[in-house]
């Protein structure tokens, strides 16, 4: 029984996997839109926390933004006395035709720092499109005309755009850029073929100004750690369509090492099962290499060893041809192997998600509450911090 039951989750992940896979190859990535004579103007929003190495170029991406219209960029930092804001007045007075200054969001207006930020900076507003960007975020300077004409269509509430982790400089990110780069993008996908879309993805995210005000701003994404998903579900809500561009972002995240990384995933996947907790209870059904290898260590026949085997390789061959698409780059291509680490390490990520309801977050502890809502547990724990800014996903 125990070796017809995995044959059977083998079946499934295998199937699953297919499925990912061919939703990926349907979607239009990377394809570039003609250049329009002329777009809405635009209000780039971009709160800043701490700065590292790749914090001045991901920030000048945005002021390079060949736009034909109108672009208004607002970056809020929390702290006057915060290093990003030393980069930040270097990059306003070293483009002076553009259109942006730096604002200082002293308030605290809940646990959401950065929402807490965004609230701040929705009075300065002044164009009809609304962009929100994380600051670990670089782009290509058509990257704004390219979403932009995708909120033409009346129907369409919010934009989103898939990203690629650019960075993984340690091995620990390596194993995220798995995660990032080959899996999330078509899990993303896969989702949206089976049902409407009601998520936003945090790195980069467009919406009419009109739609953000319906839903009453920002403050409707007060103390809610999943944000984007939230503000997905507000639009959503309003019964409008959620769309993704085909150009794709650049996440530059500073060094992380295993402890980092595993602090992410975490936080990642209890997020995860308390906005969706069914599907993504579920989604072990999606691991490509644990059912295969369960298989072949209770099996021992032939015929198992040789199922086992023609789904680990497809495993490993589609996780390879996804990050390929995404990054535009073959370096990964010797670390075949890391899509197998990473499912395995999954499964404990998995299982952490329902050990509890508590994360750590920009040094703090925060209990997630079963709205999505945060938190904060006092006395904070002694935790490490892992230094993250706005540059969550």
């Amino acid at each position: 029984m125990l070796t017809v039951a995995l044959a059977i989750l083998t079946g499934v992940s295998f199937v699953l996997t297919f499925w990912r896979w061919r939703a990926a190859c349907r979607f239009p990535l990377h394809r570039r839109r003609a250049a329009p004579g002329s777009l809405p103007g635009l209000t780039l929003l971009k709160p800043l926390k701490g700065c590292d190495g790749a914090t001045a170029d991901c920030l000048r991406s945005w002021f390079l933004q060949e736009y034909p219209g109108p672009v208004q960029l607002l970056l809020g930092v929390a702290d006057a006395n915060d290093p990003v804001c030393a980069v930040a007045r270097e990059l306003v007075a070293s483009f002076p035709g553009v259109d942006a200054r730096l604002v200082v969001c002293r308030d605290s207006l809940g646990a959401n720092a950065k929402v807490s930020t965004l609230r701040q900076l929705e009075p300065h507003i002044r164009h009809g499109l609304v962009m929100i960007s994380d600051a670990d975020v670089k782009v290509s300077a058509d990257f704004a005309a390219n979403v932009a004409p995708l909120l033409a269509d009346p129907e369409v509430g919010l934009v989103n755009c898939f990203y690629r982790l650019a960075n993984p400089s340690t091995a620990a990110m390596q194993w995220e850029a798995v995660a990032i780069n080959a899996d999330f993008w078509t899990q993303v996908l896969q989702s949206r073929s089976l049902r409407a879309v009601d998520f936003g993805l945090g790195a980069v995210m467009t919406l009419p100004a009109a739609r953000l005000k319906e839903m009453g701003g920002f403050r409707a994404l007060t103390d809610f750690l999943a944000d984007d998903y939230q503000l997905g579900q507000q639009v959503a809500s309003q019964r409008k369509r959620i769309e993704f561009a085909s150009v794709v972002a650049e996440c530059w995240d500073a060094p992380l090492g295993w402890g980092g990384v595993w602090t992410h995933q975490c936080r990642w996947a209890r997020t995860i099962r308390v906005c969706d907790p069914a599907p993504y209870f579920f989604s072990l059904l999606n691991n490509a290499t644990l059912w295969p290898v369960l298989l072949a260590l209770a099996a021992r026949s032939p015929a198992a060893l040789g199922a086992a085997g023609v789904c680990l390789v497809f495993r490993a061959g589609t996780a390879l041809q996804q990050q390929a698409r995404l990054t535009e780059s073959r370096t990964h291509l010797d670390s075949w192997w890391l899509a197998f680490v990473k499912d395995l390490l999954d499964v404990a990520v998995w299982a952490s998600a329902f050990c509890g309801n508590e994360i750590a977050w920009r040094g703090e502890r925060y209990r997630i509450l079963s709205d999505g809502r945060l938190e904060r547990v006092f006395p904070p724990r002694n935790t490490q911090s892992n230094a993250e800014g706005f540059g969550v996903k």
